[in-house]
């Protein structure tokens, strides 16, 4: 009689399934729904989970499709002859159809000896495989622990997640301090989900926003460019930024820009109308806008500095987020150039014109003008000279005020002071 107890006691969680829903018209993607197929077919559980299934709820068309399975990765890896198995921290099967790309995950548990954690909670290496229960309740939000199973056409929950996004909220499965402490780029994750989605975020998670924000100097710096792509370059940067600067998590990204700068949320508002009207982006403009006041401070103290000032406001930043070496190039020329699209020689101003990084200068030049009084008469000079022909242009150069002349030495003069000096050796 006690096993049983013990038994009923220890049963696993049954989920809701859910079967009104639209899902099967919104996810259609033909490479997805085949890995499913193909591991159904060889006896294996697998479902979609994760953002598809949360996007596609929301109205939102899923662009990443993940699969969650009970087959091990090497048998995943077998099944498929574009695939292979990728990361430490995380191993994860990449399943290749042409340019597309599934990722295939096997069911994990939270509470395992093979869930290795450093001495402050975060986790570092993660091996431990489990059940379809247990590896929904080790994800982090409720709303990314859903499982829609094609087959049945059903939604599997076992944590409210379809209840949280009907009442648009993000919360954490379980203790939040301790999930924070496993990754703190979760918090960054919910101020991505709460711009995209419009989803208030638990008090909860904010109270421990510094903390995290400390946390963070744990995390790889190459991984938080990673996460800097996903917040900024997917057209809701300024919603992000209003929601980071509030924080310290800001400066813990970013140490030396002013999170309150009128010229970083311009840029922003400026990256997410590009965005919409379809323009290309580069995460190297933003990069030259956050570390703008800083290449500023350094300028000023070159003297004292061994290093060229654009390298190291670079050198410094790379502790923090890593920036690509071209994206960094990026931001060194942008800044550079506008040094010149200050002076406007007119000796050069047709070789500026068609510099490679002239009209991100130019740009840089705009959003700055948008808050310094000082800089508009110089940024709408430029536009006006973009638009002249000429004529015009000659009319505009000549507005331009004379650069003072250098004084030269009197020639004769300094001959015969030379003349003087031979006669008096």
């Amino acid at each position: 009689m006690l096993n049983f107890f013990r038994r009923k006691k220890n049963a696993t969680p049954k989920p809701n399934r859910i079967r009104e829903h639209s899902l099967r018209r919104q996810i259609t993607d033909a490479n997805a729904l085949n890995v499913i197929e193909v591991l159904n077919a060889n006896g294996f559980q697998a479902y979609l989970v994760g953002g598809c299934v949360r996007d596609a709820l929301c109205g939102v068309k899923p662009k990443d499709f993940d699969v969650a399975t009970d087959a091990p990765l090497e048998a995943v890896s077998k099944l498929f002859r574009r695939s292979r198995i990728v990361g430490r921290r995380f191993p994860i099967v990449h399943v290749r159809f042409g340019r597309d790309l599934i990722e295939v995950s096997t069911f994990r548990q939270s509470i395992s000896d093979k869930v290795v954690h450093d001495d402050r909670g975060m986790i570092l290496r993660d091996n431990a495989f489990g059940t379809l229960h247990e590896d929904a309740f080790r994800r982090d939000f409720t709303t990314n622990a859903l499982y829609y199973d094609p087959g049945s056409d059903e939604i599997i929950d076992f944590v409210d997640g379809v209840k949280d996004i009907e009442k648009k909220r993000l919360r954490f499965i379980g203790d939040t301090q301790t999930r924070l402490a496993e990754d703190p780029v979760r918090m960054l994750r919910a101020m991505r989900f709460s711009a995209k989605l419009g989803f208030s975020i638990d008090p909860q998670i904010l109270r421990h926003a510094k903390e995290t924000a400390k946390r963070l100097e744990a995390v790889s710096p190459a991984r938080l460019f990673d996460e800097f792509l996903k917040l900024f370059l997917n057209g809701y940067a300024e919603v992000v930024w209003r929601q980071l600067r509030k924080t310290p998590i800001a400066n813990a990204m970013f140490p030396c820009c002013d999170p309150n700068s009128p010229l970083a949320l311009a840029a922003m508002r400026n990256t997410d109308e590009r965005i919409l009207s379809g323009a290309s982006v580069t995460p190297g403009f933003l990069v030259a806008v956050l570390l703008w006041d800083d290449f500023c401070a350094r300028g000023k103290d070159q003297e004292a500095l061994e290093d060229d000032p654009a390298f190291a406001t670079l050198k410094h930043q790379q502790s923090y987020v890593a920036v690509p070496r071209r994206f960094g190039t990026f931001a060194r020329e942008v800044w550079l150039i506008q040094e010149r699209l200050h002076k406007r020689n007119p000796r050069s101003l047709d070789r500026l014109v068609t510099h490679k990084r002239f009209r991100a200068g130019y740009d840089f030049l705009c959003l700055q003008a948008e808050s310094d009084e000082l800089i508009a008469p110089i940024a709408d000079w430029w536009t006006e000279f973009q638009a002249a022909d000429e004529s015009q242009r000659q009319a505009l150069i000549s507005q331009l005020p004379k650069a003072p002349r250098k004084r030269r030495r009197n020639r004769s003069r300094r001959k015969s002071t030379e003349s003087a000096q031979e006669e008096g050796s």
